[in-house]
């Protein structure tokens, strides 16, 4: 399967809350994510990542960079929001997007990639543990501030 990566724009916002909404089961104003995509758009440490068959949002993720002055740390990034269209997975297409995640962080010169995910997606786990990611001794921990 062809596919082709790159950074989203707010034009590509419908489609990229579309499939977060159908993938997480999430209830995402378009209104709302176009205002954010508008107002961080100059922050080059925000980044969307859309994979397109056909002219169509089918893959997503965010990709946050995270400059630290901690050493062991350095500059990190944080990925959350990984996504494939349903009837697009089993084909590669999040491997092919984790690569393309990989290359951004190492562009910005990350020495670590952290992945976030909710427990429930099991299948993507394991697509995450081949590709090298491991699952830490950690709990992500929220506070509710609405």
């Amino acid at each position: 399967m062809e596919i082709e990566f790159r950074r989203a724009t707010v034009n590509d916002v419908p489609a990229i809350v579309d499939l977060c909404n159908e993938c997480f089961d999430e209830n995402t104003s378009v209104h709302d994510a176009k205002k954010i995509m508008i107002d961080t758009k100059k922050d080059k440490n925000q980044i969307y990542l859309i994979g397109l068959m056909n002219k169509q949002v089918i893959a997503h993720a965010k990709i946050t960079i995270i400059p630290t002055i901690y050493g062991k740390m350095n500059i990190y990034c944080i990925l959350n929001h990984v996504c494939v269209k349903e009837e697009y997975r089993r084909n590669n297409i999040a491997t092919k997007m984790l690569i393309e995640c990989e290359k951004i962080a190492r562009e910005n010169g990350c020495v670590s990639m952290k992945l976030w995910s909710s427990n429930f997606r099991h299948a993507a786990h394991e697509c995450y543990k081949r590709y090298g990611f491991k699952i830490h001794d950690a709990a992500f921990f929220t506070k509710e501030l609405r």
